[in-house]
């Protein structure tokens, strides 16, 4: 008998050891690293899922926090490094529904502050606006050390957008008490 029990230990052990080494999931064919780093700090995986719509996989988006929480208020309203990682899956993405998708967005979560709001989406539809394919990968990365949005396409920085006010409406998109899809939402709080 106890061999038994140290054998299943042993295996459960090494079970855990490898899943935990883990340095990339396989989220619905995509491979999402576990962690990210951004200005020297290691962001890590708080949960992932995939976009769909009409039935199609449209994009796999990750949500990475420097203190993970499946509290989204928390997430929200946090001055903190956090980062949104989304890699496109369909062809069907294109720039001009994408900054649409933002537009409605961005409608609801802002709320009152819409009109404040306004350039800085601009600026984010701007920094999305160039062609977009299959398996392009943006990161929408929140920095506290200047309070600002960095946009990257592909690694490639597209620009800062500024204000931790223009944080919170953007992660609200997602994460937001009527988000654009309740199951993602659920999925990146690791729920």
């Amino acid at each position: 008998m106890n061999n038994f029990l140290l054998t299943v230990t042993v295996l459960m052990t090494l079970q855990f050891s490898t899943a935990t080494a883990q340095k990339v999931f396989n989220i619905e064919g995509v491979m999402v690293p576990r962690t990210i780093e951004f200005q020297s700090k290691k962001l890590s995986l708080n949960g992932a899922g995939g976009r769909t719509m009409m039935w199609s996989d449209i994009y796999v988006q990750a949500l990475y926090l420097s203190q993970l929480s499946q509290d989204a208020k928390f997430i929200i309203d946090s001055d903190t490094e956090m980062a949104i990682r989304i890699e496109i899956t369909s062809s069907m993405v294109s720039s001009k529904k994408l900054t649409k998708a933002m537009d409605d967005n961005f409608k609801k979560t802002a709320g009152d502050n819409l009109n404040a709001l306004q350039p800085r989406i601009e600026e984010l539809k701007n920094y999305l606006s160039d062609d977009i394919t299959k398996k392009d990968v943006f990161k929408l990365i929140y920095s506290s050390n200047d309070s600002s949005v960095w946009v990257y396409k592909n690694n490639q920085l597209k620009g800062k957008i500024q204000g931790f006010d223009f944080k919170k409406a953007l992660f609200s998109i997602w994460l937001a008490e009527k988000p654009t899809d309740e199951k993602l939402k659920n999925q990146l709080l690791g729920k």
